[in-house]
């Protein structure tokens, strides 16, 4: 992802099994019994761990984790981590969209998961593949407002205008993903995670990053999905004096190696052991929720 000039924030949502099936899910993903039990993480640069200016640590993927790495280790699960730097909703379901570099990464750098297929048709295949999949998580449309900033050269009125319309297209696009996911007989909990703001006290890249969120929402929602709460756990993370509201300061975001006082717009390493916490939390309240159904 390439910084956008806006302040745009980032996303992750938790959607949960189809009704009937969830109490089972979760209780699948949170118990430790069993030796099999792969997790498939999707997504863009956050998930992926990415850091900006890297060199040559791009020639190894094990350079960059990513809040799946933890998610795994805390579940003791076996992650699969087949996200993509510059994945869009739209490049995730077809390798004709558009996408924010996703494409030119992978001709230039590996991924953790090698696959000369969409991320879709990897996930669905792997899903086919892989029975016993416990978890599946996706923290995705970031990059579609990316696209919508650049085209519109930073201008405000611009992304105002395009905003509907693309946002619109990412509850569309994610709830086709989570449809063929669920397509391929897989009865797992998936995690739509959201995304957090760069800056708290920026009222407009806040709101943006608001309504990216309640379009992941929207979709997690028409699928039985939950939402695992990356911006709310930010939020409460640079609540105190000294960061002010500010991702950076707090130390959740990856400090630019041309000023260590400046920040990209991924995160740290505290700030992806958040993101995990965020999914950990969305799955307990899931199971919490349907044993109360029960």
């Amino acid at each position: 992802m390439r910084s956008l000039r806006l302040t745009l924030g980032l996303t992750t949502a938790l959607a949960l099994s189809v009704a009937g099936t969830a109490t089972t899910t979760l209780s699948a993903a949170a118990s430790h019994d069993d030796d099999d039990r792969p997790y498939l993480a999707l997504g863009d640069s956050v998930a992926f761990g990415f850091i900006t200016q890297a060199g040559y640590e791009y020639i190894n993927p094990d350079n960059f984790v990513g809040y799946p790495a933890y998610v795994g280790q805390a579940l003791r699960l076996d992650a699969a981590d087949a996200s993509c730097p510059g994945e869009t909703t739209g490049g995730f379901l077809s390798s004709s969209a558009l996408d924010n570099g996703c494409r030119a990464y992978r001709a230039r750098a590996p991924l953790h998961v090698a696959y000369p297929s969409t991320q879709l048709e990897f996930a669905t295949g792997f899903l086919g593949a892989h029975r016993r999949t416990r978890l599946v998580t996706l923290m995705l449309g970031a990059n579609d407002l990316f696209l919508l900033e650049n085209s519109c050269s930073g201008n405000l009125t611009c992304v105002s205008a395009g905003l509907p319309h693309a946002l619109a297209a990412i509850t569309a696009n994610v709830q086709t993903i989570l449809v063929a996911l669920r397509a391929t007989g897989f009865q797992g909990a998936i995690a739509v995670a959201n995304y957090y703001s760069l800056d708290y006290s920026d009222a407009t890249g806040t709101g943006i990053t608001e309504l990216l969120n309640r379009a992941l929402t929207a979709a997690a929602a028409s699928q039985g999905a939950l939402v695992a709460d990356s911006f709310t756990a930010f939020q409460a993370a640079v609540s105190n004096p000294f960061a002010g509201g500010s991702p950076c300061r707090a130390g959740l975001l990856n400090a630019l190696p041309s000023n260590q006082f400046l920040c990209d717009i991924h995160p740290s390493q505290s700030g992806q052991r958040l993101i995990a916490q965020a999914i950990r939390h969305a799955l307990r309240e899931g199971l919490r929720n349907d044993e109360d159904r029960d």
